[in-house]
């Protein structure tokens, strides 16, 4: 039976009042629907009952292209049915179509490609659009033939389509119309000199750099009512094009943004659900106990919990959660609930281990201050700097973010194109004056100049080359620290955004060494923690004495 807007309306009010488990931003996105029910006139929209309930009647003319449902007809779910009535059902008062940009995220298994198969075709031949151009897009070939695959099977395997469509091996094409659907990578030669009527991006999150979703966008201004349309998993790199997208999608479900040509829908767990618990699961998947197999999922499940190294491909492909590297080092479940700093007073009070990592004179740099305290657990206190000119050369989004921290005054950002260490060494003579600092841990790389001004000052500088033998017991030692709740790290964002950063480097004998899996993902702030902690654990070893730090290199 053909899916109906009535359904894609019982949908937004199920999830709203809560008969369907839905994670925030869907509830969000079913509230902006029944919202701009009652008020889009005033914005000069409206809602076409008949042009949305053409594009759901057309899926009664595709069939499945794989697994058990093979061959027969695509019956949408009200899910599905609520997104393509968004799409397709909205109007402006000059009669043409709301929405140009329509960003999808939900786990794998979700029949996501049978959905954008279903727009492909449609935009190419039931759209009323002469000489549509519409593209299947992605990084490579083979990717972006997942889609194109799909719907030329579609075609082949239904006689009123089979009618309409000519076909070749990478191109369907409808002549009355003089129309095309074809696939379109990053690694093609015909980029330029595209007239888009529909790009359709499946695996947004896949992409490394904007290319394919710039060219896109911008090769549609020469149509009335183009349509971008991504339907994207979770993925890891929270600087690239499609996170960038994911987070204007949550500004305008959130009210912050307002962007009436933009639809979105986030299928995700919400912050704090837990991940093991298989209430959560559907959040993510809409389509769990159809498409998405119960025993699937939860075999999966249980190899995540086992092994941490498959966590994050969990979370990420099939429970739809960001996270910021593959290999990620730390919990960050457990790093979010380690409990509060002490007082400064308390502090001031308490001898403390400084880590500097002043990285390049470009980039950010980190100090960070240990108080190992008599109950084993260890405080912190963070210092960042950046330089004022790297925001407006960096990502719009990690701009942005540099600029939201030091507004809110975890970030100082020095004045010209590098870092003034003048400065920094300023603020470290503060500290030293007011805290019990034991050592100033460094690496010399980078660093020998302002150890020697601070050093002749009678500052107790200790190197510390970032090594395997200086950094890998720190590193097990904050882990474990995380995990028993003996860290307290006082919640710096900037801190915690290092801390997911971290990957874990492991040799044969098990020591580890801290890694990044992008140049943007910093982690200089873990490293002055690592640094600071090393000396920590060097003068427990050494039974607490600073004298006994004779075969130590201190600049004196």
């Amino acid at each position: 039976m053909t899916a109906t807007v009535s359904d894609a309306l019982q949908y937004a009010k199920d999830v709203v009042e809560g008969r369907i488990v839905a994670c925030r931003w869907v509830r969000l996105s079913c509230q902006r629907y029944l919202n701009d029910l009652e008020t889009c006139k005033d914005r000069g929209l409206y809602f076409d009952e008949e042009a949305a309930q053409h594009a759901l009647d057309f899926y009664q003319f595709t069939t499945h292209v794989k697994g058990a449902l093979a061959g027969q007809v695509i019956k949408l779910e009200p899910w599905q049915a609520f997104i393509l009535a968004n799409i397709f059902g909205w109007m402006r008062d000059d009669g043409l179509r709301r929405f140009r940009t329509a960003y999808n995220e939900v786990a794998r298994k979700n029949a996501k490609s049978t959905v954008c198969s279903g727009v492909g075709l449609y935009m190419t031949g039931f759209d009323s659009e002469g000489g549509a151009e519409v593209y299947s897009c992605a990084t490579t070939r083979d990717q972006a033939r997942i889609v194109f695959n799909d719907a030329k099977v579609m075609v082949d395997r239904s006689p009123f389509l089979k009618r309409l469509f000519g076909a070749t091996k990478l191109n369907l094409h409808v002549l009355p119309t003089a129309s095309k659907f074809e696939p379109l990578s990053s690694d093609a030669n015909n980029l330029d000199g595209l007239n888009v009527h529909c790009g359709i991006v499946d695996e947004l999150h896949a992409h490394k750099t904007r290319e394919v979703w710039d060219v896109i966008e911008t090769a549609t201004g020469a149509r009335d009512q183009p349509l971008l349309f991504a339907i994207t998993t979770a993925g890891f790199n929270k600087q690239g094009i499609c996170y960038e997208q994911r987070e204007y999608a949550t500004k305008i479900l959130d009210g912050v943004v307002e962007d009436d040509s933009y639809f979105a829908i986030i299928y995700t767990l919400d912050d704090g659900d837990d991940w093991q618990d298989e209430s959560n699961w559907i959040k993510a998947n809409p389509n769990l106990g159809i498409s998405v197999k119960w025993d699937d999922i939860r075999r999966l499940a249980k190899k995540a919990k086992e092994m941490p190294t498959a966590r994050n491909n969990f979370l990420t492909k099939r429970l739809n959660v960001w996270v910021n590297t593959a290999t990620a080092w730390m919990d960050m479940e457990k790093w979010d609930r380690c409990p509060a700093v002490e007082s400064d007073e308390v502090l001031q009070q308490s001898p403390c281990f400084i880590g500097m990592d002043l990285a390049n004179k470009l980039d950010v740099a980190a100090l960070v201050m240990v108080f190992p305290l008599d109950d084993g657990h260890f405080h912190l206190k963070s210092w960042f700097w950046l330089p004022e000119d790297a925001i407006h050369i960096k990502s719009r989004s990690i701009g942005n973010m540099y600029q939201s921290w030091s507004e809110s005054g975890y970030l100082t950002l020095t004045e010209g194109a590098v870092i003034d260490h003048d400065r920094i060494e300023d603020e470290i003579r503060t500290i030293l004056s007011e805290y019990e600092v034991q050592e100033i841990g460094f690496d010399p790389w980078g660093s020998t100049q302002m150890a020697n001004h601070l050093a002749a000052e009678g500052a107790p500088m200790i190197e510390v080359p970032q090594t395997v033998k200086n950094l890998s017991e720190a590193m097990k030692e904050i882990e474990a620290a995380v995990i028993s709740g003996r860290l307290h790290h006082g919640d710096n964002p900037v801190l915690n955004w290092m801390a997911s950063n971290v990957t874990a480097k492991v040799d044969k004998n098990e020591n580890v060494f801290p890694n990044k899996e992008h140049p943007d993902n910093k982690i200089d702030g873990m490293v002055a923690l690592f640094t600071a902690v090393s000396r920590v654990l060097r003068h427990a070893e050494l039974g607490g004495s600073l004298n006994d730090f004779l075969d130590d290199p201190v600049i004196s």
